[in-house]
């Protein structure tokens, strides 16, 4: 058996998705035997493979977009093999794709040139907790939930929450946010420092190493570069996040509205009465149809608004007061309230599950997801003609948002196999973020750009801010083998 044969037989894990056909991909590795050995010498024959299964696996996330498989898959233990790795592909000009969790949205480990793909999820350490201090380091294969638990006895918590158990490296590649994000900001307000991984192997830390202080006027921020350069600049092997104490008192409502207008207005009041909510997020009346017949629930098929309060009992117990009699101003109904876990949980079941719940209107479907973020007092307009714009479309495009900064989703239902319909979501995807951009917004909120953005990005930063960010890229990767295709077209 050749040396290709060996590695693609040896490492098959269980649980790879049926295969599909991929446009361009090939069954066969197309990097040469020596090369294969070189990896395998640098991560151990237990962590490679040439499996196609294994690399179609790899090459999807959870979006719409067809598998395009890297042409190997490797496992590195820690950032010495990682260097190795980057080394041997540096010097034979073989693209890099970094993986975590593949939890993505954007097609962000896809292999459109083949390649490398690195999984890092054998690197879960928990390296240093400074709970004094409220910070902590992390390998990219710690999730948010397994950091979670690890914190339990500590009264701290990591409270940034895009609803996947996503890989924290991986989130800060993203520049991932979600329901939190309100209260507590995003990924790129929550990471103080981080290991990096360059294309030529070359080891950095962003910060200077095994710094962690709160604030910096050091030089060039280089952590908020990597925030967000979704592996096109490097593989981050290490990141150092904020912590924060775990709320004395939690307190989950939910109110139904009788127009997507009354909902959104009254998020828009709350924000600006400078009520310290932790989460405020937006269900239309297609999402929450949805979530009734996916979870056995019996909320109103209504716009709804979903929201939880931090802090001492007194006042979480005042701010639930203020946000309701604003939504009883704007007609709101039903605004019910739990502080038990177990009630917390069941109120804010529905928009757990929303994602799946809004699939589940059409079994074997794809959700192109959208992710404008505008201007908060711009809300209430952009989100009435974006569902006016897909109530005179075929598809189905149920709206969910983090509301509280402006950020909302349209899980628009397609058939993966009808281009009409992938043609159809695009188009209403690219008014969707025109209007976003039009009214001062952005085309991607939480989400990242990938693939499908990449036009958006030139539009929304102008030619002149592109071009530095070519620049950039460029310089930190001359190559062009770091996630190439990605953000940054080259």
């Amino acid at each position: 058996m050749n040396f290709l044969r060996l590695v693609g037989a040896l490492y098959r894990p269980t649980g790879v998705i049926s295969r599909t056909y991929c446009p361009g991909a090939t069954e066969s590795c197309r990097l040469s035997d020596s090369l294969v050995e070189a990896l395998s010498a640098a991560v151990g024959l237990k962590n490679i493979s040439t499996s196609y299964a294994v690399r179609e696996q790899h090459g999807k996330d959870e979006s719409y977009h067809e598998p395009q498989p890297a042409d190997v898959v490797v496992w590195p233990e820690s950032t010495n093999a990682v260097s190795k790795v980057a080394t041997i592909c540096y010097d034979n000009n073989v693209p890099m794709i970094p993986f975590g969790t593949g939890t993505g949205l954007e097609s962000g480990v896809s292999a459109p040139r083949g390649g490398v793909c690195l999984n890092l999820t054998k690197m879960d350490q928990v390296l240093d907790l400074h709970p004094e201090d409220f910070d902590v380091s992390v390998q990219p294969g710690v999730t948010r939930n397994a950091l979670n638990s690890y914190l339990r006895d500590t009264g701290l918590w990591f409270p940034v929450d895009p609803g996947a158990d996503a890989s924290l490296c991986g989130m800060a590649a993203t520049s991932a946010s979600g329901t939190n994000a309100v209260r507590y900001g995003t990924m790129r307000e929550n990471v103080m420092n981080m290991e990096v991984v360059l294309p030529d192997g070359t080891i950095i830390n962003t910060a200077g190493k095994d710094r962690r202080t709160k604030k910096t006027a050091a030089g060039y921020n280089l952590t908020n570069i990597y925030v967000g350069s979704e592996g096109t600049l490097g593989i981050i092997t290490k990141t150092t996040l904020r912590l924060y104490g775990i709320p004395e008192t939690i307190m989950a409502a939910v109110c139904s509205f009788p127009s997507v207008q009354a909902a959104v207005d009254t998020t828009v009041m709350t924000m600006q009465s400078g009520i310290p909510i932790a989460r405020i997020e937006f269900l239309d009346d297609v999402m929450m149809d949805a979530c009734n017949k996916f979870g056995g629930l019996d909320y109103p098929v209504a716009p709804t608004l979903f929201l939880e309060f931090h802090g001492s009992e007194k006042n979480v117990a005042d701010q639930a007061e203020a946000v309701a009699e604003i939504a009883q101003m704007n007609e709101g109904s039903d605004f019910q309230m739990a502080s038990d876990p177990a009630q917390r949980k069941k109120l804010w079941s529905a928009r757990h599950n929303a994602w799946y719940a809004g699939l589940a209107l059409k079994p074997g479907s794809k959700g192109c997801a959208t992710d404008v973020c505008v201007p908060i007092s711009r809300l209430p307009e952009v989100i009435v003609e974006t569902k006016e714009d897909i109530s005179k479309s075929s598809l189905i495009g149920p709206i969910v948002g983090h509301v509280g900064d402006g950020n909302f989703h349209s899980l628009l239902i397609i058939d993966p196999d009808d281009p009409a319909q992938i043609e159809e979501a695009h188009v209403l995807h690219e008014r969707m973020a025109r209007r976003a951009l039009a009214v001062g917004g952005t085309c991607t909120g939480e989400h990242g750009i990938g693939l499908g953005k990449r036009h958006l990005l030139r539009e929304e930063m102008g030619e002149g801010t592109f071009n530095v960010m070519k620049a950039l890229k460029h310089a930190l990767d001359p190559k062009n083998i770091m996630n190439p295709e990605k953000v940054i077209p080259v």
